[in-house]
């Protein structure tokens, strides 16, 4: 149990202001930066590869497009303005909009907010009902830059047996298949295997959201060192990544992590990296529903730290591996 003071003195890589200490990240940082002269004081802006992805974020306007009634919570609004100038300080050009739960299957707010920013800098993962969508409308929407269909659990909480998460991905890929779309899977971690077994017959590339969502309340964060092949689901993770047509992203750290300076999920990260460095993709999940205070910077710094030992790495993860999975010609 940490003593209080214990805990003040902690840092704080999820929340907080931007002049937060990152301790042992911020120190190798500098170190890395130091080493580069004037580098040192280079804005995170500034050090972030140009043409940079955030390849998962949300657009909500309950009053332009009112939200399911099902919705499992009450959204506030975050227009496109706004998330043009969150994405503008953080130093990124490029949007991917994902289709939250509270939207349903009714992806009008999602496409246009493509629609006005344009396929040059935008691409959409939207969500349907397999049984009723019609092909005209999958293909009028992939000349606005939709590039991939979600299904989405974890959000609404639904728990699925094997046979039905088969179907529901069969029913999917038949969509996606033949316009070389991605399907999108927001499932918690331990139910990742029954996804191993049942990808290859599929024919198809997914995405998995927001580190796999493990849970990691059990993790005691006073323990310095953390094994992520402990985690149910992690080793499946892992394999599919080796395989080659599962991307994942590293997204939402403040969903999972209670460790102040988330050395789970560097963990997690490292490994994800090292294996299946072209198929690692970095996201803010921006405006961070259900949450509140959260700046993402610090996050985005470890993510820019875990890059540093191999050239090319921050590239790929911010840019490259994005355009490749969602079909945007690179120069």
């Amino acid at each position: 149990m940490l003593t209080a003071a214990a805990a003040q003195a902690k840092p704080n890589i999820l929340r907080g202001s931007p002049s937060i200490s990152f301790d042992i990240i911020s120190t190798r940082v500098e170190q890395r930066r130091s080493t580069h002269g004037s580098s040192a004081s280079v804005s995170l802006k500034q050090r972030l590869p140009l043409k940079s992805w955030d390849s998962h974020m949300h657009v909500v306007e309950p009053e332009r497009f009112p939200v399911s009634p099902t919705a499992v919570y009450k959204p506030t609004p975050h227009t496109l303005p706004e998330a043009l100038a969150f994405e503008s300080r953080l130093g990124v050009e490029n949007l991917v909009f994902v289709q939250p739960s509270v939207y349903g299957t009714d992806n009008s707010c999602l496409l246009d907010a493509l629609r006005r920013l344009g396929p040059s800098r935008g691409r959409g993962v939207v969500v349907v009902d397999p049984a009723t969508v019609k092909p005209e409308t999958l293909n009028e929407w992939h000349t606005l830059g939709v590039r991939g269909l979600r299904i989405n659990l974890q959000s609404v909480g639904k728990v699925v047996d094997k046979f039905e998460l088969e179907e529901t991905l069969i029913q999917h890929a038949e969509l996606v298949r033949p316009r070389n779309w991605i399907i999108e899977i927001y499932l918690p971690l331990d139910m990742v295997p029954m996804v191993e077994s049942i990808l290859p017959r599929l024919g198809v590339r997914i995405c998995i959201d927001h580190f796999g969502s493990p849970d990691l309340a059990s993790w005691d964060d006073d323990d310095p060192t953390f094994n992520p092949y402990s985690l149910q689901g992690f080793s499946s993770l892992i394999s599919l990544l080796r395989a080659g047509s599962t991307y994942v992203k590293m997204s939402a750290p403040y969903r999972l992590s209670k460790d102040d300076q988330m050395r789970d999920l560097q963990a997690m990260a490292r490994e994800f990296l090292s294996v299946a460095p072209n198929r690692v993709i970095y996201a803010t999940d921006w405006p961070h529903t259900r949450f509140s205070a959260i700046d993402i910077s610090p996050f985005t710094e470890c993510c820019l730290e875990l890059c540093a030992t191999k050239p090319g790495l921050a590239e790929r993860l911010f840019r490259r591996n994005t355009e490749e999975m969602l079909g945007v010609d690179s120069d």
